[in-house]
């Protein structure tokens, strides 16, 4: 069978395995789901280069794609390292609540950037913009030197709108052969920015998120605990503090340590979902547009992610996602597989389009000297985080799957929530000079939970006191 033929084979099997968990039907705003096989190209669509939707993208034809990606990327598919099949992603069927994008439309020419800050400030006032919902930014001209930024803070708002969430993930080192140690990160996030009406809380003291992430496992980490604390004001910078068993003793962390590796990892805290650095600690330089490949989580861009179901809004409560198929993410997880362990083998690459936008921090502490980030210019879902020492050298790129937002029904009413929704899950950080990486999304087992827009008892989960009530 021809490389072509192979892969899109693998893409047909994968949607018609989940085409009947999901009836095609029509939302109440009209909208159409799972989105009609009529949108997507057809196998056998040239996307540049003499690559064709459906091929295989490997070692027999990676120098096609030099142009499209980041070269430590096309590197690996060079030397047979990753192998993936090109899908079709086609714009125009990424949808948010209703209540957001009604929001993002008056957001139109309501916002500016602060000049020496980066800050995002009301348009009128110049003051500092408070309780942002929708898109702060729902159209960026090509020619504006800002646009990398903007786009930024708009990949960081549609992210904090799929809510506050609490999940458990894996987080794996891996060397290029094989797993050299994981653990098991129980993660309790609250947003108080971009959040739907019905999720928005008080917030005197003016946080924009809080975040605490324990270890559960293995044993000798089991109570290693990280609190975070980050407010609006862009003046005040990020607040942290960590509790380590064997000292039994919590104490505060820098915001420069926000860049060193998570437990040793090569995933640090300010990579998170893609990029979760605070924008007014680094200076930002636009370099501009430009077509790409990335990589995606096939079932989700065909409408066909795990199930969504309404916990409610008692503590605890909210919209848990249930994997239904839970395809293998990585390669450690395959024994056929000859690529690095780490390789993203459930994924698919889509050509999409890209702001680049790079950032030197103002921190002369801070691990890395540049760092250039790659962000979907519709979806505003990162795709590439690469980092840059101070002397110039690239060290480390953050590689995360895109995937599309799925419509859930809320029992108590016929409302209809979108959030992101998959069948796996693969983010991976590479230290590309000491060949190995940390995989993280991955879940523990299908039954961990995962739930996103989460009412967390507040003043018991993000305190001093639940770090070391964690430890005991």
């Amino acid at each position: 069978m021809s490389t072509r033929l192979l892969a899109a084979a693998v893409l047909v099997s994968s949607v018609l395995g989940v085409a009947a968990q999901a009836r095609a039907e029509t939302l109440p705003d009209g909208v159409e789901w799972p989105p009609p096989p009529s949108r997507y190209a057809a196998v056998g669509t040239e996307i540049g280069d003499g690559l064709r939707v459906g091929d295989q993208l490997d070692a027999s034809n990676a120098d096609r794609a030099a142009a499209l990606l980041p070269p430590e990327i096309a590197r690996h598919f060079a030397r047979g390292e990753y192998a993936n099949p090109i899908a079709s992603w086609p714009t125009g069927i990424i949808h948010w609540d209703t209540s957001f994008e009604a929001a993002t439309r008056t957001n139109r020419d309501h916002y500016m950037l602060d000049p020496g800050t980066g800050t995002i400030l009301e348009q009128a006032t110049r003051a500092s913009a408070a309780d942002i919902y929708g898109l702060p930014f729902p159209t960026i001209a090509a020619n504006d030197p800002n646009g990398g930024l903007k786009a930024l803070w708009n990949q960081s708002h549609t992210f904090w709108n799929t809510g506050s969430y609490h999940l458990q993930t894996l987080l794996v080192w891996a060397s290029r052969t094989g797993i050299d140690r994981q653990s098991i990160q129980d993660v309790y996030w609250q947003y108080y920015d971009n959040q739907a009406p019905q999720y928005r809380l008080a917030n005197p003291e003016g946080f924009s998120q809080q975040g605490l992430a324990v270890t559960i496992a293995p044993n000798d980490l089991h109570g290693t605990a990280a609190l975070t604390f980050r407010y609006r004001d862009g003046h005040r910078r990020d607040v942290a503090w960590a509790y380590i068993p064997a000292l039994r003793r919590v104490r505060a962390v820098s915001p420069a340590n926000r860049s060193d590796g998570f437990l040793g990892s090569d995933l640090s805290q300010d990579d998170g979902p893609f990029f979760d650095g605070k924008p007014e600690d680094f200076v930002w330089h636009t370099v501009g547009l430009r077509d790409g490949l990335r990589f995606i989580e096939p079932d989700s861009v065909r409408g066909h992610g795990g199930a969504l179901t309404w916990q409610g809004q008692q503590r605890g409560g909210g919209w848990r996602t249930q994997l239904l198929r839970n395809p293998p993410s990585a390669g450690f997880q395959m024994s056929s597989w000859r690529g690095v362990a780490w390789a993203p083998v459930s994924a698919a690459l889509a050509k999409r389009r890209f702001w680049v936008v790079e950032a030197v921090p103002r921190d002369p502490y801070y691990l890395y000297g540049r760092i250039e980030l790659w962000i979907d210019a519709e979806s505003w879902i990162g795709a590439f985080n690469r980092k840059f020492a101070w002397s110039g050298e690239l060290l480390n790129t953050y590689q995360v799957e895109g995937y599309l937002n799925h419509p859930g029904r809320r029992a108590d009413s016929d409302q209809v929530e979108w959030l992101w929704s998959a069948e796996h899950a693969w983010q991976c950080a590479e230290s590309l000079k000491l060949e190995r990486a940390t995989v993280a999304g991955i879940r523990p087992s299908p039954e961990a939970p995962f739930e996103r827009r989460a009412r967390h008892d507040i003043a018991q989960t993000f305190s001093l006191q639940s770090l070391t009530r964690w430890g005991r």
